[in-house]
């Protein structure tokens, strides 16, 4: 009997990795994919007439079709995160072309691993996507080094798990050296959540590193920590703006922060861009409608949601998987806020 054609074999044809075969031919919106690969893509599939095999793709019985997607916030943070829609779309998605469903928790962090194991153990998903890790979860990190069927949304520096992020250091690099090219030398920064969650920190290195390399010095009294909210993101520019000198500059590392900042500022009769600028990370769908627009870094919202779901179903389907930790591209989009002429 002919050996079924799988997406492995279409990736290796096109001397491309099995992610970004299933981008291409599911059309993922989002994702920076040359026309080329593109091209290698569908050529490869067409020319070993590769078809998704979706009742090869069932699993032995007794397994609920249920993945869960798990937030390490609260419900109030969860629901108040404008990010979050996007990435949810692209799980739901891909669950879906797998005949999945979703189940969404936010999780505090005072009960993480209990309710990841009651999940789980309980029969009531076959694996779960976990967003937003935090470095002193250790009940929860034991329980990844137990091999549950687990995927990070964000990275766990050594802790040996499959994951899909972005490379945060490097786009708060990005970010902060933008402001520093519009001359720039007082920065101030907005942390948007507590630095035990490992994106904030590596958002917080970043900065620093770029501050430093620049011949700057890091004001510790211009670094304001916030919680996810627009509100936290309120309270920490009040801090920012008894700084003496105030920055002329805030790097906020969410969108969502960034607004509320924003908002703190002008109340306080700061004119945007004039007198003082933004740049946020994200790049949620009200960003572009702030006033004035604000310039973000873009995070592949979708295409993280659907990459996390995907890696996991074909964990769970027990598949040879090469690629088990992804890193997604971010790109700066310049707007009003920074003062940057467009």
């Amino acid at each position: 009997m002919q050996k079924r054609v799988t997406a492995t074999d279409v990736a290796e044809l096109a001397g491309v990795s099995r992610t970004t075969v299933s981008f291409v031919l599911n059309n993922v919106p989002g994702m920076r994919i040359s026309e080329e690969t593109r091209r290698k893509v569908l050529e490869a599939a067409q020319q070993l007439d590769y078809h998704p095999n979706i009742s090869a793709q069932r699993l032995v019985t007794g397994q609920t079709r249920i993945i869960a997607y798990v937030e390490r916030q609260t419900p109030e943070q969860a629901f108040s995160d404008a990010f979050l829609p996007q990435v949810l779309r692209g799980v739901h998605d891909a669950a879906t072309a797998s005949n999945y469903e979703v189940l969404f928790a936010p999780v505090p962090v005072e009960n993480g691993a209990e309710r990841c194991e009651y999940l789980l153990r309980g029969g009531h998903v076959d694996g779960i996507i976990l967003s937003g890790p935090r470095s002193d979860d250790l009940q929860l990190r034991d329980l990844l080094e137990r091999g549950a069927p687990l995927v990070l949304q964000g990275h766990w520096p050594g802790v040996a798990t499959a994951s899909v992020d972005i490379d945060n250091r490097e786009a708060a690099r990005m970010a902060v050296k933008h402001l520093i090219g519009l001359n720039h030398r007082q920065l101030g920064m907005i942390v948007h959540a507590p630095l035990a969650y490992t994106a904030a920190a590596s958002r917080l290195h970043g900065y620093r590193d770029i501050v430093e390399s620049n011949g700057l010095s890091v004001d510790e009294s211009c670094i304001a920590e916030a919680d996810f909210t627009p509100e936290s993101g309120e309270r920490a520019m009040e801090a920012l703006l008894q700084c003496d000198p105030p920055p002329t500059a805030i790097f906020a590392s969410s969108d969502t922060v960034a607004i509320g900042a924003m908002r703190e500022a002008k109340r306080m009769g700061y004119r945007i861009p004039e007198d003082m600028s933004f740049v946020g990370f994200d790049d949620i769908p009200m960003a572009v409608y702030q006033d004035p627009p604000l310039t973000t870094v873009r995070l592949p919202a979708y295409g993280l949601g659907w990459a996390a779901a995907d890696l996991l179903i074909r964990l769970i389907a027990q598949e040879e998987v090469r690629e088990r930790n992804l890193l997604l591209e971010s790109e700066l989009i310049i707007r009003a806020s920074c003062g940057a002429e467009l």
